[in-house]
């Protein structure tokens, strides 16, 4: 059997290259394997991934030597940058220009960025109706990752520029499940009027990088998006009230009032949910659940995540 083809995966500890290496894992007849790169290799989930048939190696976006040897050898890679954990849209551009780099010199035949719009190309700085940002951005979580496109395609990588979506995990993690009101009743709040949100499991992100991954050149060279099912707030309070038994209700508010919400980065999402409000067309548009479906044949939609994750999901 000849050797199987390495992806070197960023961030494999994480949501979505942890995704993505669990999704090369379990397909044991494929033509991938997993080296799986972690800052940490003695953490519990690098473990897990060791255990499971992964190379664990040692290697930080910050520090070049390290993704040079993590990228030396390998096929190809999936590149991701962790902007909540520094809120920096800066710090996510230089390590993308890192990770790209470090990709052209190893030679690799594929990598995926994982990234989002530019939102100053539809929202110009100059544009009073969502504040500017740290000088210089509208949405800098997008923003940073929008401006990066240019550090993979300017030195002509063989890269698959993937949008991502909203994550239904952030239900979970990020606060943003249902609360209660002041009269006891459950409810989500966004700021997205009657406008639908893409949104998608964490895992079926990295399970649609190895269908990127698997059709090899197809799309080399493209800009894809993918979500598991485009949702307003309605739908998705009705879902979560089908899903727990009890009722819970959409709190559609305007942007300007997320944004004052006080919590670390709420400007930024105030102002991340107007574009996508705003500019619904586009932005669903540019997100077809059919197209990642098929890539990934297992994608879930919001009733099936529900279902297994809704005990997950804290209720405050």
């Amino acid at each position: 059997m000849s050797e199987k083809k390495i992806i070197a995966v960023v961030g494999a500890t994480g949501a979505q290259g942890g995704g993505l290496a669990r999704a090369i894992l379990a397909d044991p007849k494929g033509e991938f394997a997993v080296r799986a790169l972690t800052r940490n290799v003695n953490s519990e989930k690098a473990k897990v991934l060791a255990k499971a048939g992964a190379e664990v190696v040692a290697a930080d976006v910050d520090d070049l030597k390290s993704l040079e040897r993590a990228f030396h050898g390998a096929y190809g890679a999936f590149c991701v940058t962790f902007f909540w954990e520094h809120f920096s849209a800066e710090k996510e551009i230089a390590q993308a220009t890192a990770m790209a780099q470090t990709a052209k010199q190893a030679g690799l035949k594929h990598v995926i960025w994982s990234t989002l719009e530019d939102t100053r190309n539809f929202v110009p700085l100059s544009d009073n109706r969502m504040p500017t940002l740290k000088g210089k951005y509208k949405v800098p979580h997008f923003d940073g990752k929008g401006e990066a496109d240019a550090a993979f395609t300017g030195l002509g990588l063989p890269v698959t520029l993937l949008l991502t979506s909203f994550f239904w995990d952030n239900f979970i993690y990020f606060g943003m499940g249902p609360k209660k009101g002041p009269d006891g009743k459950l409810a989500i709040t966004l700021p997205m009027d009657d406008k639908k949100l893409p949104g998608i499991a964490a895992e079926d992100i990295g399970r649609c990088a190895l269908g990127i991954l698997k059709r090899g050149s197809e799309f080399i060279g493209k800009k894809v998006g993918i979500s598991g099912e485009n949702l307003t707030g309605a739908q998705m309070a009705a879902a979560f009230s089908k899903a727990l038994g009890e009722e819970v209700r959409y709190n559609a508010v305007p942007p300007d009032v997320y944004r004052g919400f006080g919590f670390p980065g709420a400007d930024d999402l105030g102002n991340m949910f107007q574009f996508k409000r705003d500019f619904e067309s586009y932005y669903c548009g540019a997100r077809d659940p059919n197209f990642a479906r098929s890539l990934n044949p297992s994608l879930q939609n919001f009733d099936q995540w529900l279902a297994a994750n809704k005990s997950r999901v804290p209720l405050e």
